[in-house]
């Protein structure tokens, strides 16, 4: 016998049934190419997203610039005199265009298959489903529902969108994509994408190579000592990922250029590994030659803290009633979670379904999971606010 109250069965139960629905939902959206820069496909998932939405009568607010990708807003029983709890998911991708046609949607046994299925248009799904199910049988518990455009590259854009919805929401769960194991993430490293530029002074290689400054020789110092700044017991990385320069095989480099990816565990680490690398920026091995850097993206570091430590907690115990086991752990990777954590809101992401091989031409999910972790998910917004009445009633008496 189910022991939970009615409205709550309904909600779970519903979930339980929406397995076809939610595949339908997802293979729709998977097999729409939406990099971070093309605003009509990323424009194109929120219509798919937003028609689902509004069929099950939920309103839906477009925001950003016209001509631009639009992020959605959604907001479920926004009247109630409760904090809301704030779900959130992007709809960007890493994929360039022509990967869907190239690659779509596919069920293979028990895993579905597809450029961003993981990463996380099935956590889009999932977030879209729950919000439906609270809409149709909730009784009282305010969610907002986010759908940023660009996390993919720091949200330079949803960045300000995002601080806004969290700033007053009881706490916050971001449907990244839960690890292969099924676990939560409490812990995320913090994250910075700079852009190194080098100038020097083009000349004929082989006529005048006296007069020229290379800036690809002056890059390549660089490079050396960043990689340097590396130091992996104390969880800090520096990729060089991408490197350009050059005006022709046979001409002294003018130009020379790097970005590069560097991850760090704690906020206080930031400020020392900037002004390393400022310095390294700033050296000139090769006399003749300029440099600049320039800061282009940001992940801030998720912290856990005894707030989303208890979060996690009831996290676990909703799943632990479905017959999950559900653990949290930290990953290097970065997500819009340091953002809302920043805040001090409680703060839980990898929520979405259980899947691996993100960014890759063998992403996936686990198939089952897209209803289990919907319903993980439900229970844990339903648990709070059950706890929320409870001190409600105790406070009259």
């Amino acid at each position: 016998m189910d022991s939970r109250a009615p409205a709550d069965a309904r909600i779970v139960d519903w979930l339980g049934t929406s397995q076809a629905a939610m595949e339908s939902l997802l293979g729709r959206i998977v097999d729409i190419d939406s990099p971070s820069s093309h605003v009509a496909g990323i424009n194109a998932v929120g219509d798919e997203i937003a028609s689902f939405l509004t069929e099950h009568g939920i309103a839906v607010e477009r925001a950003g610039n016209e001509g631009s990708a639009r992020l959605l807003k959604v907001s479920v029983n926004g009247n109630a005199d409760a904090p809301p709890i704030l779900l959130m998911g992007h709809m960007d991708t890493v994929f360039p265009l022509g990967t869907a046609p190239a690659r779509p949607f596919e069920a293979r046994g028990d895993r579905l298959h597809g450029p961003g299925v993981a990463d996380m248009k099935s956590g889009l799904v999932m977030n879209a489903f729950v919000l439906a199910a609270f809409a149709q049988f909730g009784d009282g518990q305010p969610l907002d529902g986010l759908f940023t455009i660009d996390e993919e590259i720091a949200s330079p854009v949803s960045r300000d969108f995002i601080l806004d919805a969290a700033r007053d929401a009881a706490f916050v769960l971001n449907a990244e994509p839960a690890r292969k194991n099924g676990n939560v993430v409490i812990e995320r490293k913090g994250g910075l994408f700079l852009r190194i530029e080098v100038s020097g002074k083009s000349a004929h290689a082989g006529v005048d190579f006296v007069s020229g400054v290379s800036a690809i020789s002056e890059l390549a110092h660089k490079i050396v000592a960043l990689g340097a700044l590396t130091d992996i017991p104390d969880e800090i990385t520096v990729n060089v990922g991408l490197v350009s320069g050059g005006q022709s095989i046979n001409t002294v480099a003018p130009r020379a250029g790097a970005s590069v990816d560097i991850r760090y565990a704690r906020e206080e680490q930031r400020a020392s590994i900037l002004e390393k690398v400022g310095g390294i920026v700033d050296a000139m091995d090769v006399p003749g030659t300029t440099a600049r850097l320039e800061i282009i993206g940001e992940f801030l570091p998720m912290m856990p803290t005894a707030d989303s430590l208890a979060l996690l907690k009831s996290y676990r115990e909703a799943s632990a009633s479905l017959g999950l086991g559900v653990e949290g752990e930290a990953t290097g990777g970065c997500s819009d979670a340091g953002l809302t954590a920043s805040l001090g809101v409680p703060t839980l992401c990898g929520t979405g379904p259980v899947g691996g091989n993100a960014h890759t031409d063998d992403e996936y999910i686990e198939r089952d999971s897209l209803v289990t972790r919907a319903q993980a998910l439900a229970l844990v917004i339903l648990r709070h606010r059950s706890e929320r009445r409870k001190t409600a009633v105790s406070d009259r008496n």
